[in-house]
């Protein structure tokens, strides 16, 4: 195997941390296995290579032309720039569907947390890689469960978990099965009236997660809060009809001084949705840097109804949208990065409220209450008060401070 250097790679821009790194065993024994096939790289497939070790290690081996997809868009960023670092290049990305998949012989992933995007995994391969295709899973082996092996049984004859090194195992999946018509996602289930749809990497599924319960259940108040604003919107939106484009805008919408409202790592969008129902005036965006929530919220607003109002995007920690341009930030901050509990993702999602939100603008926030949150909102953002409590959750409304 080469002597690929990967100490050189970093997860910028996501969160870097002593104990966080931007690759491990893993990622080794799927470069050391595609190395030792012999399949050339137009016929390798990468999934889930979180910040481009496996496709820049096979790159500096003289791979080229292997297709890549990554789900979260700091991967890609990070793959991007691990990749101008190092001088390498050789593969291109794609997402996971057809276009990533035809012909490929040889498929590597890391495996997902989710069961449920492993089974869309397993089912893409099956369905549009090559009839002899062969998928090599690996993750790390406290992580690592009999039930995926199940999974991947499902659409492949043949599933040969192999032997662990450095505390990594690989799972060996070959002979794809036949596979139905329609894919299995994305799912849908209704809550209260309000549509949800899930694709597998989706965090929750096509639930109602409790931390998204306990928000939208302090949105009476919200609502009530706002009201003044929002019957001025209306207002404006019939004046201005047929208008041009407003100050107020955000991302290019036409909103005349409509409220502007961000779902900041909107996951399948329900917060953006819900919002986006109640008040038909208001500007809404709905924004996760991971491309299956992305592809599922805009599944959620087609079902709802709404696709034509909520603008859905794909971005990190809304770097795309401008500074000062938002009323209001809903945030359901993670705090897990990957299998790790960390607050890193969440910190930078309410630094990146605060960047959002006008002076005077307010972030309604649910966090686990255990997490040290509320002060990072009163430090960040502004004045922050407790809206509501629950035995988990806690949710709040800060300020942001002129």
């Amino acid at each position: 195997m080469p002597d690929f250097d990967f100490r050189a790679l970093r997860r910028f821009p996501d969160v870097e941390a002593p104990n966080l790194q931007a690759w491990d065993a893993t990622d080794e024994l799927l470069v050391r296995w595609a190395l030792d096939s012999g399949v050339p790289g137009a016929e390798v497939a990468v999934i889930g290579d979180e910040y481009g070790a496996i496709a820049l290690a096979l790159a500096d081996a003289g791979i080229s032309g292997i297709r890549v997809h990554q789900d979260l868009v700091t991967g890609r960023r990070a793959l991007a720039h691990n990749a101008a670092a190092l001088g390498l290049s050789g593969w291109t990305s794609h997402e996971l569907g057809a276009d990533l998949l035809a012909g490929a012989r040889l498929v590597l992933l890391q495996l997902p947390k989710a069961l449920a995007e492993l089974e869309e995994i397993a089912d893409a391969v099956a369905r549009w890689a090559a009839p002899d295709a062969t998928l090599v899973a690996g993750g790390r082996v406290k992580h690592m469960t009999l039930v995926q092996n199940e999974v991947l049984a499902r659409r492949f004859g043949v599933v040969q978990p192999q032997r662990a090194e450095r505390k990594s195992r690989l799972i060996v999946a070959s002979e794809p099965l036949a596979v139905p018509t329609e894919p299995p996602f994305p799912v849908r289930q209704v809550h209260d009236g309000l549509t949800l749809c899930a694709f597998g990497g989706a965090f929750a599924g096509a639930r109602l997660d409790i931390g998204t319960r306990a928000l939208l259940d302090a949105m009476p108040g919200l609502s009530a809060h706002f009201a003044p604003q929002l019957r001025r919107n209306g207002a404006d939106r019939v004046e201005s009809a047929g208008g041009g484009q407003g100050s107020g805008q955000i991302s290019g919408v036409v909103a005349g001084d409509a409220m502007q409202v961000v779902d900041l790592g909107c996951g399948t969008g329900a917060l953006a949705a819900a919002f986006a129902l109640s008040h038909p005036d208001a500007v809404v965006i709905a924004t996760d840097r991971s491309a299956a929530a992305v592809r599922s919220a805009r599944e959620t607003m087609a079902a709802n109804g709404i696709d034509g109002r909520v603008q859905v995007t794909l971005d990190d920690a809304g770097s795309e949208l401008p500074d000062a341009s938002a009323d209001l930030v809903l945030l359901n901050p993670p705090f897990h990065l990957g299998a790790s509990v960390h607050e890193g993702a969440g910190q930078r999602l309410i630094q990146a409220a605060a960047r959002l939100l006008k002076p005077g603008g307010e972030v309604w926030t649910v966090f686990n209450s255990h997490l040290d949150h509320r002060r990072a909102l009163g430090r960040d953002v502004g004045a922050t008060e407790q809206v509501a409590r629950t035995p988990k959750f806690t949710v709040t409304r800060s300020v942001r401070r002129g």
